[in-house]
């Protein structure tokens, strides 16, 4: 089942142009015996379902191979998909990604009744050469920036990704394991990840960015968290600059970021450092 489902995924990333899986589903292929988490299985394709956080609703994300596309595989995979999900959690009604929004995925949706649920758009942004024209790195003297200085830091970094994203399906809710996990992965650089503190008070964490690269030429505004009770002191603008400079500077010459259609304060942080949309995901239900 792994080796058969990575096969798809990679097929589906040639041929589309676009992951079919996101990140963290793609990753769940190698969790066979996890409770939350079920796999359904074709000759052609292959979906997982992951069980919402609190009242979330259960989420689908599947593809089918490339060469087999056009003869129903994905309304079959997704309605057995959609039955699994039932199963696992009866309400609220489980949703299912489309990745980049393709075509097929739209025309897919509509053969099943679905409706557009959730937005997730992806912004970029140049940050090399000629396009480097970012604004200057300003640090109030009531903050102090620095970078990740090892695993003293994770507890910090929980509570307020937490408390930033308590409303967040993917993002809310993590468990040290999820900070943990990402600090030994091969991308982590802690010279990516910035926290910002209050020189009045340089334990407590008021906010951090946590920076990914992907490759030579692409970044990530992997996450910008700020704690609720910092917000309004431009810490959301502050932190974002700083990891697009360090990415600048390590030889990106692009950046990307995910943020929430309806995210209309990100959205403006966003655009106004120079992002503008490049791809959508949507969930439907």
């Amino acid at each position: 089942m792994v080796a058969h489902a990575h096969r798809t995924v990679t097929a589906a990333k040639a041929a589309d142009g676009v992951a079919p899986l996101s990140e963290q589903s793609e990753q769940a292929i190698e969790s066979v015996a996890t409770p939350a988490l079920r796999h359904v299985v074709t000759d052609v394709g292959y979906a997982n379902i992951s069980i919402g956080r609190d009242d979330e609703p259960a989420m689908i994300e599947a593809v089918v191979h490339p060469a087999s596309r056009g003869h129903g595989h994905g309304r079959e995979l997704l309605q057995a998909a959609f039955a699994v999900a039932r199963e696992m959690v009866a309400e609220p009604a489980p949703r299912v990604w489309a990745h980049g929004d393709l075509p097929a995925a739209v025309a897919t949706a509509a053969s099943l009744g679905l409706s557009r649920r959730r937005e997730l758009l992806q912004l970029r942004r140049p940050v090399g050469g000629d396009a480097d024209d970012l604004p200057a790195l300003e640090v109030a003297d009531d903050i102090v920036l620095r970078t990740y200085a090892g695993a003293a830091d994770d507890a910090e970094i929980l509570r307020v990704n937490n408390a930033a994203f308590d409303w967040h399906p993917e993002q809310g809710g993590w468990s040290v394991e999820q900070i943990s996990e990402r600090v030994h992965s091969s991308w982590f650089d802690p010279e990516g990840l910035f926290l910002a503190f209050d020189a009045a008070d340089p334990t407590t964490l008021l906010g951090f960015h946590w920076t990914k690269r992907h490759d030579a030429d692409l970044g990530e505004v992997y996450i910008v968290g700020v704690d609720p009770a910092a917000q309004g002191r431009g810490l959301g603008r502050l932190l974002t600059l700083a990891g697009l400079h360090h990415l600048a500077d390590r030889g990106m010459a692009e950046v990307e970021l995910y943020v929430e259609g309806d995210n209309a304060a990100a959205l403006r942080t966003y655009e106004r450092l120079g992002f503008t949309r490049y791809a959508i995901d949507v969930a439907y239900g």
